[in-house]
Formats: structure tokens, C-alpha cells, sequence
């Protein structure tokens, strides 16, 4: 007869149609706790067409047992087969013990659905039937928070917290910090992501600190959080871009870009870190520093706007009008929209004298920035200096329209009748 044991050793080597020939060995004549612990342990590691295979055996021996029908449908909903599982669910009955498991997982089942109200109902049924039962009332505020109701979601934990209900693998500190950050309530979320810390300071806790801390720009307390959590972990890659905003936003950018280095010594594929790097070293007059940062994050990503958008906008600011156009040829040539670069690449091909180039992404721009007076200038001039005065006085009435107070534009007016 086929044992536990080997039916491990078949999973362990990945050896599913021996799996398959040994379960059914096993099925026939097993011990049903024992094959109810299989069941759970096949779940657990991702067998659920196996697992399944073992709770409609029990099923078949104890069709009366709800616990089963429960089982059963969580195994069906993890293998997306959602109206199985919703049959199952529905035929335990309401005066049945295990209802108001059941109904959690209905819950569970309708909140995947995205039937959030549906979810509400059957966790509101469950609670009414077991009020002082803690995993309910945390369901709930799962649920109230996957809502967006982030107050509600907080009332309950806060009412869990101060009952002082201990919820095994669940920090309620932790929870209430999450809650609160997600509704964008920073300042809130602190103080409990430091209760949090005093239990353990897990790093994704730290990182969570961090980031609320820096979001109530907090920056000294979120940079003091980061290097705990990277001294705990270095290769937590995302704390040194956050690291680096912080030192920004406090203006201190020797230290913002050294903080970029460091992470990018870690992970040299990171086309966030890159790009911020780029930025920060335009911004301490690196130039070509950070040119070279920003070609790095567009070489790992050619379509990566900001990074495009960046460099290109430095080449236009510097008149690097062949670089720029070489860049934004490449960019073009994607078959992306790229609209936010027309404007510049429009005055590349005019100052290097391709006024037909020039006067095609001037065209091409319009449309995205018709209502911003810095490009329609640029657009007039250009078209005055190229002669077409019917399209440069259109431009220069729609400039009037949008600054009826600058009398510049009143003056080309004139100037044109």
C-alpha cells in the first residue's frame, strides 16, 4: 500500500503521475484524519487538483460533514473554479455550526469577485451570529479597507487593539499603520508603525515608517528609519530611492546622490535609481554625469518617458540640438505618441534650420499644448519668421484669448494689420 511517506518523496521529486497512482493507493485505504492532514498539506504547497482529489474522497465518506463542503470550496475558488465553490458554500445550512464559516468564505469568494457589498452582507450575517469572534471583525476591516473605507477599516482595529485581542500572525499596530497609510492619513499612521517597531522591526515594517514619515515630511525621522532597515537588509533596493528623496526634499543633494550611488552599487538595473541619479547630478552641474545616468535608464528602458523627457529637456536647455534630435529619433521612430518632446524637438530642427522638420512638430504639438502661452509664442515667432502669417495670427489671437492682460499680444496684432 502506497504510504505518506512516499507520496512526499513523489511530490519532492516532482513526480506527478507517480503522485497521481499513489494517491489513488493511498485513498483506498487510508486513514481519513490522516488523509484530511494530506489534503491540508497538498494545499499548503500549491497541489490543489490533488488536494481536491483527497477532500471529495472524505466527501464521498462523510457526506454530511460541513467542515468538507467548507474545504472543498476554498480548494475551488484557489482553482478558479468560483461557481463550484459558491454550490458548495450554499448548500450548508444556516442552523448548521459551520455556517458562519461559510459564510466568511463567501466572503472571501464575493470580495474576489470584486462583489464588495455581497462580501459586506455575508461578514455582517457571520458577525450577527458570532459578535465576540476577533477573526470576524478583522475580516471586516479587511474588507472595509479593500473599500476604500479606510476610516471604518480603522474603527474596527483600533476597537480590536484597545480589547487588547491577540490575533495570531496578525500585528494590530501594524495593521492600523497600513489602514491609515493607505487612506493617506500619514501622520496618523506614525505613531503606530513605531508601536509596531517595538514589537519587531521587520523591514518592510521600517520601510513602511519611512515612507509615512516622509510623506508627513517627517524627512530626518524617515532617513533614520532607512538606515535601520538598511543596515538590517542592503539589498532592500527601493529604501535607497526613498532615502535619496528624503536628502532632496531637505536640499541636500551631496548626500541625496551619494544615497543613489550607493543603492545603484547594489542593483545596477534599477531604471528608478538611474534616473533620479541623472537628475540629481544635473542638479549638482554634473553634466555629463548625469547625461551618462540618463542614458543608462533609457538603455534599460527605451520607452521610459521621464528618463526621455529629462535628458531631452537638458539637451534643449544646453543646444545640444544633434544629440536631442538623434535621442528623439529614436523615441519617435517607437510608434509611441511622444507629445510632451515635440515642442523641443520643433526648436532643435529650427535652430539647426530644418524649418520643415521644424514646422511639422510644431503641428504635431499644438494639439497637446494649445493652451500653454510659452509654446504658442514659440510657435508664433517661428511662424512669423517663416512667413506664414495667416496660421501666426491664429496662434497670436488664441494668446490674446488666454492673456487678454498681456499687451504684448495686442501689440502683434497691430503689428500685423
Amino acid at each position: 500500500m502506497a504510504t505518506l511517506q512516499n507520496i512526499q518523496e513523489a511530490v519532492q521529486a516532482g513526480d506527478t503521475a507517480a503522485l497521481d497512482t499513489l494517491l489513488e493507493q493511498y485513498l483506498l485505504k487510508g486513514d481519513p484524519d490522516e488523509q484530511y492532514a494530506v489534503m491540508e498539506w497538498l494545499q499548503e504547497i500549491g497541489f490543489i487538483e490533488e488536494a481536491l482529489r483527497v477532500v471529495e474522497h472524505l466527501q464521498y465518506m462523510f457526506p454530511e460533514e460541513a467542515q468538507l463542503r467548507v474545504d472543498r470550496s476554498k480548494l475551488l475558488i484557489d482553482a478558479d473554479r468560483e461557481d463550484e465553490a459558491l454550490n458548495e458554500l450554499m448548500a450548508i445550512p444556516k442552523d448548521d455550526e459551520l455556517y458562519p464559516q461559510a459564510l466568511v468564505t463567501l466572503a472571501d469568494l464575493f470580495q474576489l469577485q470584486g462583489l464588495l457589498e455581497a462580501a459586506e452582507l455575508r461578514l455582517d450575517e457571520a458577525i450577527e451570529l458570532m459578535p465576540d469572534e476577533p477573526l470576524l471583525q478583522q475580516a471586516k476591516a479587511e474588507l472595509l479597507l479593500d473599500s476604500g473605507r479606510y476610516l471604518e477599516s480603522a474603527r474596527i482595529y483600533q476597537e480590536l487593539e484597545s480589547r487588547k485581542v491577540v490575533i495570531e500572525g496578525v500585528n494590530l499596530s501594524e495593521r492600523l499603520a497600513e489602514v491609515y497609510s493607505a487612506g493617506a492619513a500619514y501622520e496618523e499612521a506614525l505613531p503606530y508603525y513605531e508601536r509596531a517597531l517595538k514589537d519587531e522591526a521587520q523591514p518592510d515594517v521600517l520601510f513602511g515608517a519611512a515612507f509615512a514619515a516622509f510623506q508627513a515630511k517627517q524627512y530626518e525621522l524617515s532617513v533614520n528609519r532607512l538606515d535601520q532597515l538598511l543596515e538590517a537588509d542592503p539589498d532592500y533596493f527601493s529604501a535607497y530611492l526613498l532615502k535619496a528623496q528624503c536628502y532632496n526634499m531637505m536640499e541636500d543633494y551631496k548626500r541625496a546622490y551619494d544615497a543613489i550611488k550607493e543603492g545603484l552599487a547594489r542593483d545596477e538595473f534599477d531604471k528608478e535609481l538611474y534616473l533620479f541619479a541623472g537628475k540629481l547630478a544635473l542638479k549638482l552641474g554634473k553634466g555629463e554625469e548625469g547625461v551618462d545616468m540618463l542614458r543608462q535608464a533609457i538603455a534599460l528602458d527605451p520607452e521610459y518617458m521621464e528618463a526621455l523627457y529629462a535628458l531631452i529637456s537638458y539637451f534643449d536647455a544646453e543646444e545640444r540640438d544633434d544629440e536631442l534630435l538623434e535621442l528623439a529619433s529614436m523615441a519617435v521612430e517607437s510608434g509611441n505618441d511622444w507629445h510632451a518632446l515635440y515642442p523641443m524637438i520643433a526648436k532643435a530642427y529650427d535652430r539647426t534650420e530644418q524649418f520643415g522638420k521644424a514646422f511639422e512638430y510644431y503641428e504635431k504639438a499644438y494639439p497637446a499644448f494649445s493652451d500653454d502661452p510659452e509654446f504658442l509664442e514659440s510657435f508664433a515667432l517661428f511662424l512669423v519668421e517663416e512667413g506664414k502669417r495667416d496660421r501666426a495670427l491664429e496662434i497670436i489671437k488664441q494668446l490674446q484669448v488666454l492673456e487678454p492682460e498681456n499687451p504684448q499680444w495686442f501689440d502683434w496684432l497691430q503689428s500685423f494689420e
